[in-house]
C-alpha cells in the first residue's frame, strides 16, 4: 500500500510540475503576443506604410523573436518590453533594408508610370502607381521583384523593369543635378530634337528626369539608366522654375483636376495613366507641389476639418469630401471614397471616369448616393500636416 502511495504521490507531483511549466509557458506566450500587439498598435498601425511583421516562437526554453521590420525603434522597444517582464528570448529579427541589397537600398523609377503590386507577381492587385524619376527606398529583393517604399510612405513591390537601384551616394549625386518636370497631361520622348524622330518612351504629367541640355526647342534629357532623350520645350519645365511658380491655390487645383476630366477609373491609379479616386486627388495635389497620403482612408486623417453636418456653404475650393460608412455601436467608420470641392455645390472625383457631380437636387448632375453617404470635408491646402510633404521645402527631387 505504501509503495502504491509512494507512486500516486511522485506521479502527481509530475503532473503538477507538468502543468505548472505548461501554465507558465502560456503566460509567457501571452506576454509575449500582448507586447508585439502593443508595440504593432503604436509603431505600425497601418500596415501600408508600416511594416512590422514580428512572432515569438518558443524554442528550447526560450522565445525565437522572427519576422521583419524597417521600423528600429518598433523592435527596440519590443526587446525593451521583454527584458522588462524578464522573458528571455533571440533575436532572429531580419531589419530592412536587407544587407543583401549591398548598398543599393534606394532606386529611382525608370519608366513614366511604374505598376507597384501587393505581393511579388505581375497578377497581384495594382496597389499604387509611381512616376518616373521618384526616389523610393528599397527594403528587399525577392527574385526580379524588390519591396518598396515611396515618399508617401507606401508599401509595394515593384519589378526590375520599373526602377533602377543605386546607393546613398548614387542618390545624393542625382539630386544636385538640374531637372525638367513633364508637365503635359501625356507625351512622347524622342532620340532626337524633333518629333519626326525615333519614340523613346511615353510620358506623363508629374515625370520627372535629369537635364543635360537645350536643343532646337528642346529639353536633351537622361532617363535613371543612362537612356538619352528629347522633351519638347512647351510641354515641360526647367523643375527649379516649376517649383518657383507653383503656388497650390483654390484656382490651381480646379485648373489641374479639370484637365484630368474623362480619364478613366483605375483601381490603384495615381497617375494620368488612369486614377481611383484618392489617386486622383493625390494626383491633382502632387501637379501642384504637394505629396499627400495614398488612400482616401489616410487622407482623410490629415487637413482640417471643414464640415460634417453637410454645411456646403463652410466649404472652399480644395476641400476634400469623404464618402462611406458611419460608424455604429458594433462597427467602425469606413471611409471609401474621395473627391474635391469645385464650388457651386459641386465636386469632381473619379468613379467610373473623372467627373463632376453636384448635390443640387435639381441638377443633372445631381449624386444622390454620394449624397447619402457623405462623412466629412477636410481642407488640405496649407496644411502643416507631417503626412503631407511640399516640395517648395522637402529636398525630394533636389538637394
Amino acid at each position: 500500500m505504501k509503495k502504491i502511495f509512494i507512486k500516486l504521490l511522485y506521479t502527481f507531483i509530475v503532473l503538477l510540475i507538468f502543468t505548472s511549466c505548461k501554465e507558465n509557458d502560456a503566460i509567457k506566450q501571452n506576454a509575449l503576443n500582448d507586447a508585439i500587439s502593443v508595440v504593432k498598435t503604436e509603431y505600425a498601425p497601418d500596415k501600408r506604410v508600416a511594416l512590422f511583421n514580428v512572432e515569438a516562437i518558443k524554442q528550447k526554453g526560450s522565445y525565437l523573436l522572427k519576422g521583419e521590420s524597417n521600423l528600429t525603434k518598433a523592435v527596440s522597444a519590443l526587446k525593451d518590453k521583454l527584458k522588462a517582464k524578464s522573458i528571455s528570448f533571440i533575436d532572429s529579427i531580419q531589419m530592412l533594408p536587407s544587407k543583401e541589397l549591398n548598398g543599393n537600398i534606394f532606386g529611382l523609377v525608370n519608366i513614366s508610370v511604374a505598376n507597384l503590386r501587393s505581393k511579388p507577381k505581375h497578377s497581384a492587385e495594382l496597389a499604387t502607381q509611381a512616376l518616373l524619376g521618384t526616389p523610393v527606398n528599397i527594403l528587399k529583393r525577392e527574385g526580379s521583384w524588390s519591396l518598396i517604399q515611396t515618399p508617401d510612405k507606401y508599401l509595394a513591390w515593384v519589378d526590375d523593369g520599373g526602377i533602377v537601384a543605386i546607393t546613398t551616394s548614387d542618390l545624393s549625386f542625382w539630386k544636385s543635378l538640374p531637372k525638367v518636370i513633364y508637365t503635359n497631361i501625356t507625351g512622347s520622348t524622342y532620340s532626337k530634337s524633333n518629333k519626326e524622330s525615333q519614340i523613346i518612351s511615353d510620358i506623363v504629367a508629374g515625370n520627372i528626369l535629369v537635364l543635360l541640355d537645350e536643343e532646337n526647342g528642346f529639353y536633351k534629357v537622361e532617363y535613371p539608366d543612362g537612356r538619352i532623350a528629347f522633351i519638347n520645350k512647351n510641354e515641360a519645365q526647367l523643375y527649379k522654375d516649376w517649383l518657383q511658380k507653383t503656388k497650390p491655390s483654390a484656382e490651381s487645383l480646379i485648373a489641374t483636376s479639370k484637365k484630368l476630366m474623362g480619364l478613366p477609373y483605375l483601381w490603384g491609379g495615381t497617375s494620368t495613366k488612369g486614377v481611383d479616386c484618392s489617386g486622383f486627388t493625390k494626383t491633382v495635389y502632387f501637379l501642384n507641389g504637394m505629396v499627400i497620403p495614398r488612400d482616401a482612408s489616410q487622407q482623410v486623417h490629415t487637413g482640417e476639418l471643414t464640415d460634417e453636418t453637410k454645411d456646403f456653404t463652410q466649404l472652399a475650393s480644395g476641400d476634400l469630401l469623404f464618402f462611406g460608412r458611419k460608424a455604429t455601436d458594433s462597427t467602425a467608420e469606413r471611409v471609401v471614397h474621395v473627391g474635391m470641392w469645385i464650388g457651386n455645390n459641386e465636386f469632381i472625383h473619379s468613379s467610373g471616369k473623372v467627373k463632376i457631380s453636384s448635390f443640387n437636387k435639381n441638377a443633372s448632375n445631381f449624386d444622390e448616393h454620394n449624397l447619402n453617404r457623405y462623412l466629412r470635408s477636410k481642407r488640405i491646402l496649407n496644411s502643416k500636416s507631417d503626412a503631407i510633404i511640399n516640395l517648395s521645402s522637402t529636398a525630394l527631387f533636389k538637394d
